[in-house]
């Protein structure tokens, strides 16, 4: 694989108000921004050159990545002034193709699960899409043949009587000769696509990969139960670079906790920020330059940059 396109224009509704302030792809996973880890796990996997879509505040991808690189390799930013969805922005960067098949990867999805798989069976079926499927998940919405792994429903909308029996992973392998079926300037799903090429024959594939771990980060809930699983005792998050685990202290260097707070259950404190004398917390993400109050008490909180929690908060997002 040599180019990976990752979704970044989604407007992150289901996340406010933490997306009213950076795109779902930047909040902080592990003192960096989410997309960070799709880059690297796709650098890991052979991708040399990145494609991200922008819309919901652009300006914060040119802050996070001022010069348009991971570790060396290029990101390319197209931005989509009316958000086109998932087709409309694969149709909107084919000029940047470069007449190979290339990687989909949405933005708001953190997973180690192995690239390898999907790729290999993509080179050799001859599909023209080949999707990376879990056994198990929320969304059990993908029907599929299991012996040549061909796609034959999605949620019975073509009347199969097949609901689906694996989860999306929201990670795809595409032929160029895909681009074909789209087009340009228009604002329309991939799922639509898939299902008439299903019914016309043409090999829309699976792949099923059910190592690593795979979380979709749409709602606070699995944002924060991510956070848990990483750093819960023996887990083995990313699979692809284990010695990130040993860089990853909840508390980063930079942030100021005062001696007298204190930390229960899982707690990322970010870069810059602070948590002030008596304050007590469970199970919360501070953002990098985030404040909490003396003698504020916490629980499953998220607080963004540069605001301020007081007092006594539960399940709420400062």
């Amino acid at each position: 694989m040599t180019q990976a396109f990752v979704l970044g224009a989604g407007l992150g509704t289901r996340l406010r108000p933490l997306t009213d302030q950076l795109p779902k792809p930047l909040i902080p996973v592990c003192h960096q921004p989410l997309i960070s880890h799709a880059f690297e796990h796709l650098r890991r996997a052979g991708a040399r050159e990145f494609i991200v879509n922008t819309h919901h505040l652009a300006g914060a991808y040119t802050k996070a990545f001022p010069e348009s690189q991971h570790k060396g390799l290029p990101i390319t930013f197209r931005h989509e002034p009316v958000l086109l969805d998932t087709a409309g922005g694969i149709a909107n960067i084919a000029d940047l193709i470069r007449g190979e098949s290339f990687v989909v990867y949405n933005g708001d999805i953190l997973t180690d699960l192995p690239l390898a798989p999907l790729w290999e069976h993509h080179q050799a079926s001859g599909n023209l899409v080949t999707l990376a499927l879990r056994s198990e998940g929320p969304g059990q919405h993908i029907a599929r043949d299991s012996g040549t792994g061909r796609l034959t429903d999605i949620r019975n909308l073509l009347g199969t009587g097949q609901h689906g029996t694996h989860q999306f992973t929201g990670i795809y392998a595409v032929h160029p000769a895909f681009l074909k079926h789209l087009t340009p300037g228009k604002i329309e799903s991939v799922i639509p696509i898939f299902l008439s090429l299903i019914q016309s024959g043409t090999p829309i594939g699976s792949v099923v990969v059910d190592e690593g771990s795979w979380w979709d980060l749409g709602d606070r809930t699995q944002y924060l139960e991510a956070h848990r699983a990483i750093f819960s005792e023996g887990d083995t998050f990313p699979a692809y670079a284990p010695e990130a685990r040993t860089s990853w202290n909840p508390v980063h260097p930079d942030a100021h906790v005062h001696p007298s707070a204190t930390l229960r259950g899982f707690n990322l404190i970010s870069q810059q920020a602070q948590v002030g004398q008596n304050a007590a917390l469970e199970d919360c993400l501070l953002w990098p330059g985030a404040r909490v109050a003396p003698g504020a008490v916490l629980r499953r909180c998220i607080v963004r940059s540069g605001m301020e929690a007081n007092g006594e908060l539960a399940n709420t997002d400062v």
